[in-house]
């Protein structure tokens, strides 16, 4: 019998900390090392979809759909670098779509379910805030991935995202936890950069990811040619920035073992 996925939740309520970037290219780099990957675009601002080439304004069907049970999640995928639940504009309505339903925090766990077993990984991208779209991933996940922009502001969001996270194992997930912090938009050169590192692994230890992202041009290129930075620019910094954590990720959840022989 084929496994379940992994889910993971990329969330911070912060936007502009690469969650998008993360996911596409985390993505990405699984498939290279041979996983089924599914990116679920839970943004209302849909700029997952959209740094695939997706023509966003000219669905048939999107999330929106899935999540107030109009269709299932199998006719929303687009199959691109790795495959793609798309999103548009009308998601936007889905929290108060859902707020008279029943289980509503459940609504993306019960239209993953039917698929889980199609992939190993399931990366979801949620947006800059911690209402229900949020809280339903946070539901239908294993693992919480949370970039977090080296700038002290930035840390300190972490801990409401903190308390939701608590809220949730304790009434909706028990096993929903933090897999790893990302430092992104790092710049070792400077002295805030640095003391932001260090007030994060001061504060999470080992939930801190060895890989820091830093900032170049090519994150901004990518998107605009509908390709990740891995395949705009495979060789380049940005691209090993990323596979270096997908290695990371992969250590984590299937062993060292399993990222030593992928490697």
């Amino acid at each position: 019998m084929p496994k379940a996925a992994r889910t993971i939740v990329l969330a911070n309520q912060k936007g502009g900390v690469a969650k998008t970037t993360t996911t596409l290219n985390l993505g990405v780099g699984l498939a290279e090392k041979g996983r089924r990957v599914l990116a679920i675009d839970l943004d209302p601002q849909s700029n997952l979809s959209m740094s695939q080439g997706i023509d966003i304004e000219n669905l048939d069907a999107t999330m929106y759909d899935v999540l107030t049970g109009a269709k299932p999640l199998r006719d929303v995928i687009h199959s691109c670098e790795i495959d793609i639940a798309v999103a548009g504009i009308e998601l936007a309505s889905a929290e108060l779509a859902l707020s008279s339903q029943m289980g509503r925090e459940r609504a993306l766990e019960r239209a993953i379910k039917v698929i889980e077993k199609s992939y190993d990984y399931i990366l979801i991208d949620t947006p800059p805030s911690l209402g229900l779209l949020t809280i339903n991933a946070l539901v239908a996940a294993d693992g919480v991935i949370v970039p977090v922009q080296c700038e002290y502001l930035s840390l300190r969001g972490l801990a409401q995202l903190r308390d939701t996270l608590g809220q949730v194992q304790e009434h909706l997930n028990p096993n929903v936890e933090i897999l790893g912090i990302l430092p992104t938009m790092y710049d070792g050169r400077t002295i805030h950069g640095r003391e932001a590192v260090g007030m994060l692994k001061q504060h999470f230890g080992d939930l801190v990811f060895r890989t820091r992202v830093g900032k170049t041009i090519k994150f901004a290129e990518a998107p605009v040619g509908g390709k990740s930075v891995l395949a705009y620019d495979s060789g380049g910094q940005a691209a090993r920035w990323y596979r270096r954590m997908c290695g990371e990720v992969i250590e984590r959840l299937e062993g060292p073992e399993t990222e030593a022989k992928a490697a």
